[in-house]
């Protein structure tokens, strides 16, 4: 006997067909955001929408959302009248160049981009997730702080975002990208990732605002004079990399990307190496004259050695004395700190020793082989520096070049004067191999201060002491800086033709690749700051 169950006479409700179309109606509702009007609101500042720019970096059709359906809690104040989905981030991964990248981008459309509760949470969890995968991640910034209607909860979210920062810091790529308002306790987080981009006119960044700045000194400031991408990229040094348009920006982040690992415990992703390993570098003779007070563009040298004469400069504008940057060596991904001679000389000062620094400890976290390019005369002379405390950031760098157990050559074209010598990754310190071209003058200072140093009385003391002088300067030359003088005490490896350079340099790299170096056990170092 069919037992036939009791009707109970309710309304079944949507059928699942309807939920379903529901649910897609709600995501189409969530995917456009909250109006027409704020889009082109967005587009009339030059500015493109969030997912625009997800589009943008990610490759197509590979980006996965997190959490579209979050809203916030809050209310008070009339907040809880408005309710729209993402909650003004949007989250989620997708892929560059087939690689994972975990990103999330701030929308300006809703609530200004403001950071609360809910928009904190899921801002932690796709951190979270990016270290859990080890994969990078890229934040798209555009945003007016902390949401005030929500209070201290805002902040706190702030202070989660902080110390997610600092504990990927050296385990994966954070990038953060600039591209509209970013102010008050929002700006930290960018400090605290490995590179920052800007885009002129549209970008700034800055803790205090040019109101308050009024109400407390009395300077009248505009806010792309305070916090614009060309201050941070030529007197802050806060932004990497400015560019004139998001489209730029963004296509030359994912060109970072493809220089970087995905994390620390892989090696950078090798490129084919369509530019031949020995290749001859016979325009080198010509680009660096003997004579060592004469100027040259080093950007010049290091076009000519890496493939292709590609160099991905940062922190191009700041600190203009010393380069840094990445390219590739026969396909390899290799870090370059070089002297600049057309900028002050090519001295290493209180900037150039933090751009170096900070940019040798990043290659260093991310196995990324180092490549240090000498022509230093010697670290700048002057009371401002001394005050400034050369000493205290000079040591951030020689710290750097101690700590770093990636491979590292060190190659001297010219000058190597002093304590920049030391410094510079020389032999003393830990590089691995040093190599010097024959217009190599390795000394603890140029000849004339030194003839004057040691001579002086006898200098003083001539009939003729300008003809002295020139003698005695040419025989300190002869004696202890001709070119083989390093070499054959065992500070320099060889002494190298400049055409064969970039074959000497890729041989090396190649066996160095395996290298593998053990660090002492302790919590943590106490490096100079």
């Amino acid at each position: 006997m069919t037992v036939r169950p009791e009707r109970s006479g309710r309304d079944p409700g949507p059928s699942t067909g309807a939920r379903v179309a529901e649910l897609h109606a709600t995501r189409e509702l969530a995917r456009r955001g909250p109006s027409e009007r704020a889009t082109r609101a967005q587009h009339a500042k030059g500015k493109l929408t969030a997912r625009e720019r997800i589009e943008l970096l990610l490759d197509q059709g590979s980006f996965t959302e997190v959490e579209q359906l979050r809203r916030h809690r809050a209310a008070g104040f009339g907040i809880e009248e408005q309710k729209p989905h993402t909650d003004g981030v949007i989250t989620g991964w997708g892929t560059v160049d087939g690689r994972t990248v975990f990103v999330y981008a701030h929308d300006f459309r809703i609530f200004g981009g403001a950071l609360g509760e809910g928009h904190a949470e899921k801002i932690h969890k796709i951190m979270d997730m990016a270290v859990a995968a080890g994969a990078p991640l890229v934040s798209l910034n555009d945003g007016a702080g902390a949401r005030i209607q929500e209070g201290v909860l805002a902040l706190a979210g702030y202070g989660g975002i902080f110390r997610r920062n600092a504990r990927a810091s050296g385990v994966i790529p954070q990038i953060s990208v600039i591209l509209g308002p970013c102010a008050g306790g929002a700006a930290y987080s960018p400090a605290l990732t490995d590179f920052v981009f800007m885009v002129r006119d549209t970008s700034r960044m800055f803790v205090t605002g040019p109101d308050v700045v009024k109400a407390v000194t009395g300077e009248d400031v505009t806010q792309q004079r305070l916090g614009g991408a060309d201050t941070h990229a030529e007197l802050s040094g806060v932004a990497h990399f400015v560019h004139d348009d998001e489209r730029t920006c963004l296509s030359e982040v994912r060109y970072l990307l493809s220089l970087l690992p995905s994390n620390n415990q892989q090696l950078p992703p090798s490129a084919p190496g369509t530019d031949p390993a020995h290749r001859r570098g016979e325009n080198l003779l010509g680009l660096v004259p003997a004579e060592g007070r004469l100027p040259y563009d080093m950007r010049r040298v290091v076009e000519e050695i890496v493939d292709h004469g590609e160099f991905l400069e940062v922190h191009e504008r700041w600190a203009r004395n010393i380069l840094c940057g990445l390219a590739r060596i026969a396909g390899e991904v290799v870090g370059v700190v070089a002297n600049q001679p057309m900028a002050l000389a090519g001295v290493l000062d209180i900037r150039a020793s933090e751009k170096a620094a900070r940019f040798v400890r990043m290659c260093d976290a991310f196995n990324i082989p180092l490549l240090t390019l000498v022509d230093v005369p010697g670290f700048l002379p002057g009371v401002d520096q001394e005050h400034g405390g050369v000493i205290r950031h000079g040591a951030k760098l020689l710290y750097a070049y101690c700590e770093a157990t990636v491979p590292r050559i060190q190659v001297i074209l010219r000058k190597a004067y002093g304590g920049a010598y030391i410094v510079m990754d020389s032999r003393s310190i830990g590089t691995d191999l040093s190599y010097a071209w024959p217009t190599n003058e390795i000394a603890v200072m140029g000849a004339e201060g030194a003839a004057n140093v040691i001579f002086r009385k006898q200098i003083a003391a001539s009939d003729d002491p300008e003809a002295l002088r020139a003698r005695l300067v040419k025989d300190y030359r002869s004696e202890l800086m001709h070119p083989y003088y390093a070499a054959e005490r065992g500070l320099v490896d060889d002494v190298i033709d400049p055409a064969e350079t970039r074959s000497v340099l890729a041989r090396s790299f190649r066996m160095l690749r395996t290298k593998h170096a053990e660090q002492p056990a302790r919590k943590h170092a106490n490096n100079p700051l």
